[in-house]
């Protein structure tokens, strides 16, 4: 008898405080989003601004999609406004 490895596909959906970290493609150029800056990890306080750049390759990341606002200020997206 051969046993054959089962790979199951977990989806991955972190949810923070206020809803679920959305994935790259609802992240546009232009929105204003709330994200946590690396120094803000912490206390968990989100700053506020418009993606200027999408920093982040992969369509999903655990802790954020990393963003760059119009502020020059980097961090991981946590919410859509």
């Amino acid at each position: 008898m051969i046993y054959q490895k089962q790979r199951f596909r977990i989806n991955h959906q972190n949810v923070t405080l206020l809803g679920v970290i959305p994935s790259r493609d609802k992240i546009k150029i232009g929105i204003i989003v709330q994200i946590i800056q690396k120094h803000d990890q912490r206390s968990g306080n989100l700053t506020e601004g418009t993606v200027k750049r999408i920093l982040t390759l992969s369509n999903f990341h655990p802790y954020g999609i990393k963003v760059e606002l119009n502020s020059g200020k980097i961090g991981r997206v946590q919410n859509i406004i």
